[in-house]
């Protein structure tokens, strides 16, 4: 029994280990095949239009509802201890610094992670990938390069809009539905947020862009099972795509910190 239960964990850890190299490996040749090759430009900026300008009404969206909920919630907290003035500073300094990158990266990788994974399984399915390979096309430039790199350099853009939508959501909740002081609101954004503040924010949004695409194209690249297969791919990806920005946020805050 005990031999079982250690040759089980044993074959776990392995597998574990495993995926966690190939995982890693496809980030590596995916970049090693970026400075070895020519960039396909044409393919890099379609990826912008897919995974940036296609996802632009979606982070506004969600910026503004974000926005605007951050500013009641904290106008019911603020008003209890005469605090209403800062409630510019607290919007601001939210969207910037956390809800603004995280939520960017979780909307885009439910909505262009798993359209990457979706569309790359399905050419690995009907082999569309093995006859690339047969014309002696390197798949990595084709398929991966393109959108790691346009998913990892647009993301900061959509998370501006983000963010700023979402200072002007709560703006417009505090002058025209809270009646507040649009002058409080403005100066205590000018008083408290820094550029320190908005770099950082674009460093996680780099970071999380990077991370959604790199989970969709190897997910996408490593799918088997027929139609099946890509289904389960696409869900896997939006997960672990989600799971590992969430965790990643944290890390990324910790070292932003002692900068």
């Amino acid at each position: 029994m005990i031999i079982r239960f250690v040759d089980s964990v044993g074959r776990w850890a392995i597998e574990v280990c495993r995926s966690l190299g190939s995982f890693v490996l496809f980030l590596v040749k995916t970049v090693g095949t970026l400075f070895t090759t020519k960039l396909k430009v044409s393919k890099l900026f379609a990826q912008f239009q897919r995974i940036g300008v296609d996802s632009l009404s979606v982070v506004i969206l969600t910026g503004l509802s974000t926005g605007m909920a951050l500013a009641l919630q904290t106008y019911f907290g603020f008003k209890r201890v005469g605090g209403e003035q800062f409630i510019g500073s607290i919007v601001a300094l939210g969207m910037i610094r956390e809800l603004g990158p995280v939520l960017t990266g979780l909307m885009v990788a439910g909505r262009a992670g798993s359209a990457i994974t979706a569309e790359i399984g399905t050419m690995r399915i009907t082999e569309q990938v093995d006859a690339l390979k047969t014309l002696r096309i390197n798949t990595y430039q084709y398929l991966a390069v393109p959108r790691i790199l346009a998913s990892t350099l647009i993301l900061p853009f959509l998370a501006l809009f983000t963010m700023i939508c979402g200072i002007v959501g709560g703006y417009i909740v505090c002058v025209y539905v809270l009646q507040l002081s649009p002058e409080d609101y403005k100066s205590s954004i000018r008083t408290y947020v820094e550029m320190k503040d908005i770099t950082g924010g674009l460093i996680k949004s780099c970071a999380f862009g990077l991370i959604l695409s790199w989970v969709g194209a190897y997910k996408g690249y490593r799918t088997t099972g027929g139609a099946r297969g890509v289904g389960r791919s696409t869900t896997s990806s939006v997960v672990t795509a989600s799971i590992i920005i969430l965790i990643a946020n944290y890390f990324l805050t910790k070292f932003l910190e002692t900068m």
